[in-house]
């Protein structure tokens, strides 16, 4: 959903932005006296300001008020699955790699050597989850599946020579 509001509102805006260049191209061979022109645009600027403003902060909290901040999608009451993935170049060691649909998952992500990027994504290669992988710092990823299959885990950094084989499938079942 986020995506679509990003993907929709930037194509707006770069249509709003060439529609200006196309009008000032087309207004740039008029002749006019310049101070007319000046005393008209500094009323009309501090109106144009604040109303972008505005509607920029409005359009940031719509985009930004479904990211979850990192927080668990399960309840306190629930145990989750505590899974441990290492990054190393060129592969993910996974404690465990498949679970049930509605199994709480903490997947506790570091790396042994550089950073790597834990890209979890479904059978469609939608990116359903990601975080850093970094040597010496632990990420938590909180996850409960909700269809079963198999998913795939890219890294999403550049980590050296090999890095498009640094692929994983994690598989959920009934």
């Amino acid at each position: 959903m986020v995506q679509t509001v990003a993907w929709i509102a930037s194509l707006v805006f770069m249509c709003v932005v060439a529609f200006v260049f196309l009008y000032v191209f087309m207004k740039s061979k008029e002749k006019r006296p310049y101070e007319r022109i000046k005393k008209r645009w500094y009323k009309a600027r501090n109106f144009y300001g604040i109303t972008l403003i505005v509607l920029m902060f409005i359009l940031t909290i719509y985009t930004l008020r479904e990211l979850p901040y990192d927080q668990p999608i399960y309840s306190k009451e629930e145990n989750p699955t505590i899974v441990n993935v290492t990054a190393l170049q060129f592969g993910w060691e996974f404690s465990q790699s498949e679970f049930e649909v509605g199994e709480p998952i903490e997947f506790h992500v570091t790396s042994q050597d550089v950073n790597h990027g834990f890209g979890l994504y479904d059978e469609e290669m939608n990116i359903i989850a990601q975080t850093q992988a970094m040597p010496s710092y632990t990420n938590i990823v909180y996850i409960t599946f909700t269809k079963p299959g198999t998913y795939s885990v890219l890294c999403l950094e550049y980590c050296g020579l090999a890095h498009h084989v640094m692929t994983h499938e994690i598989t959920v079942v009934e």
